[in-house]
């Protein structure tokens, strides 16, 4: 017998205010049009005034447990991918802990920027391995509107706000690819690239949250390659190759990286999840969302074959193979 994580719920949450590209018309030199065909984003979700990171995290959970018939005293722990924490500590993961009023268990953070739910799930995956956990709520929760200068039209424009969530539970497998749950995981990073993508800001240096910069041409290049490379790397761990694939669940940066991505592994569009065009890039948050609302959207069925990856700044970039 081999032991899987397998998904036995998923949901999100998104913030009432819808951001259309038309509004930062008024205060930047910058178009709806130019905005859509140089990222394919239409529209974004704003967090309202005093909404955080760890509620709109606590939403996405109660969704997804909502999704597996399940309640917060079946979890053993929680792992936040964020960014954008309401507080240097304690860890976002603990008040959604005590949020959901869960009286046992652990629950920590995980930051690697964009790819953080990536790397959440291999660490949710290796403590339903390992025996440490029987069921595990993965997050990715992200405020980045919170540290955007809006100034910069190559940047304030691509990023919102929101949270998904995917319980995950042990399961018993045959070891094969056939089994339901996450099959491999490859984990990359590259301290080198850092000044691609970064905030000018921190509790060492400046004191202060800071303002994300980036390097967006140079960020690209790099984006395509090792994307479609992880993804080649963890299906090859998984024993499997792109054709077996129903579905990828690219991280929602920008439509022409996710295409770039979807070409370099020989697959077609049909085969991409996509909702860049109404959340544009919410880091770690993506891909949960991705999968909460390409299941909802009738999408995703039990039994198909994923892929997801994801890159961000670090350089930190992985993918997950899991069967749903």
């Amino acid at each position: 017998m081999t032991l899987r994580a397998a998904i036995a719920g998923v949901g999100h949450y998104l913030p009432a205010r819808v951001v259309e590209n038309a509004e930062f018309e008024s205060s930047l030199d910058t178009s709806d049009e130019w905005i859509r065909t140089r990222s394919g984003i239409e529209r974004r979700h704003f967090a309202a005034e005093g909404e955080t990171t760890s509620q709109m995290g606590a939403q996405a959970a109660r969704a997804a447990l909502e999704n597996a018939g399940l309640q917060i005293g079946d979890i053993d722990a929680i792992v936040v991918a964020t960014s954008t924490p309401d507080l240097t500590f304690p860890s976002v993961g603990t008040m959604i802990q005590q949020e959901l009023g869960m009286a046992s268990g652990f629950a920590f953070d995980v930051q690697a920027v964009c790819a953080g739910f990536i790397f959440a799930l291999a660490n949710a995956n290796a403590l339903i391995v390992s025996g440490q956990a029987k069921r595990v709520i993965v997050i990715g929760a992200e405020t980045f509107s919170r540290i955007m200068d809006w100034s910069d039209r190559a940047t304030c424009v691509l990023f919102g706000d929101g949270a998904g969530a995917l319980v995950l539970e042990g399961v018993a497998g045959t070891g094969t690819s056939a089994d339901r749950g996450i099959l491999s995981t490859d984990l990359n990073s590259d301290g080198s690239y850092r000044d691609m993508l970064y905030v000018d800001g921190g509790v060492s240096t400046t004191g202060t949250a800071g303002k994300l910069r980036m390097q967006g041409n140079a960020l690209f290049r790099q984006a395509v390659s090792k994307l479609a490379q992880t993804a080649e790397t963890a299906l090859e761990k998984a024993g499997i190759t792109a054709a077996d694939i129903d579905w990828v669940v690219p991280h929602q940066a920008n439509i022409r990286i996710i295409e770039g991505t979807a070409k370099k592994l020989s697959l077609s569009m049909d085969n991409v999840v996509v909702t860049v065009q109404d959340h544009g890039n919410t880091s770690a948050a993506s891909i949960p969302l991705a999968m909460s609302v390409g299941r909802a959207r009738g999408q995703i069925k039990d039994g198909d074959l994923l892929v997801a990856e994801a890159i961000g700044g670090g350089l930190a970039w992985g993918a997950v193979v899991l069967r749903w």
